[in-house]
């Protein structure tokens, strides 16, 4: 699987998936599923590198004292707002709104897209950000979620 950094602004984020056929309406729910998990854990916080302490510990962690104060002096990062799935022929396309998250959410889907090619649908190329020329954002999508950050 390719993965494309193209204008990237995390406040308004396109992200766009190309398969090698055309899904089948299992495929798109695997897809589907992978991103609203995934939106899931931005929402609730889970994307927070400031507040790593397991990885930061390494590999050796029983009986680790994980700490609430360092948990809870963090900023909040949480995910703010996203779109229907969206599918045309091999593209697919979501919007995301990532607020504080940090880049980590970016990592994470990544490794996951990567597994679910591998498993259950080939993702040829994966692009984070920017427009795809033969399936434009018309005006009227663009409104509607400036309105969702604005609100």
């Amino acid at each position: 699987m390719q993965v494309v950094f193209r204008e990237f602004n995390p406040f308004d984020l396109w992200i766009w998936l190309e398969f090698t056929t055309v899904p089948s309406s299992m495929e798109k729910e695997y897809v589907e599923e992978l991103f609203n998990s995934w939106f899931f854990l931005g929402k609730l916080g889970g994307f927070d590198a400031e507040n790593l302490q397991v990885q930061d510990v390494g590999i050796d962690i029983g009986y680790m004292e994980y700490d609430d104060k360092v948990a809870d002096s963090s900023l909040m990062s949480v995910m703010h707002n996203k779109s229907d799935f969206e599918f045309e022929g091999t593209w697919a396309r979501c919007w995301f709104d990532l607020g504080t998250s940090d880049a980590i959410a970016i990592d994470v889907l990544i490794n996951s897209l990567r597994q679910l090619s591998k498993e259950y649908v080939i993702i040829e190329r994966l692009c984070l950000g920017g427009e795809n020329e033969d399936w434009p954002i018309d005006n009227d999508r663009r409104a509607l979620f400036s309105e969702a950050q604005q609100n």
